[in-house]
């Protein structure tokens, strides 16, 4: 499977939202779904949307599922967006 584009991972608001919330800390998909007007399926996809772009990860806790940012996933964007800083 082809690794998700990072830019493209970021580009929709639902999942900017919910990259905000994890830097904030990890959490479920139900705490994660609780702060959006979309159900917990679509907040699910979204995370797998995030997870196949390396930007967040996911732990096993139980019957649980705890994600949280990854914080080594943003390298690329950010050494792409830093080339501009100077220009």
């Amino acid at each position: 499977m082809a690794k998700e584009d990072a830019f493209l991972a970021i580009a929709d608001p639902n999942r900017r939202y919910l990259l905000e919330e994890l830097r904030r800390r990890p959490q479920t998909v139900s705490e994660l779904a609780s702060g959006l007007p979309i159900s917990r399926p679509a907040v699910s996809q979204h995370l797998k949307i995030l997870l196949d772009a390396g930007l967040v990860s996911a732990r096993a806790d139980g019957t649980k599922r705890i994600y949280s940012v990854n914080g080594t996933g943003f390298m690329t964007p950010n050494i792409w967006l830093d080339q501009f800083w100077d220009a």
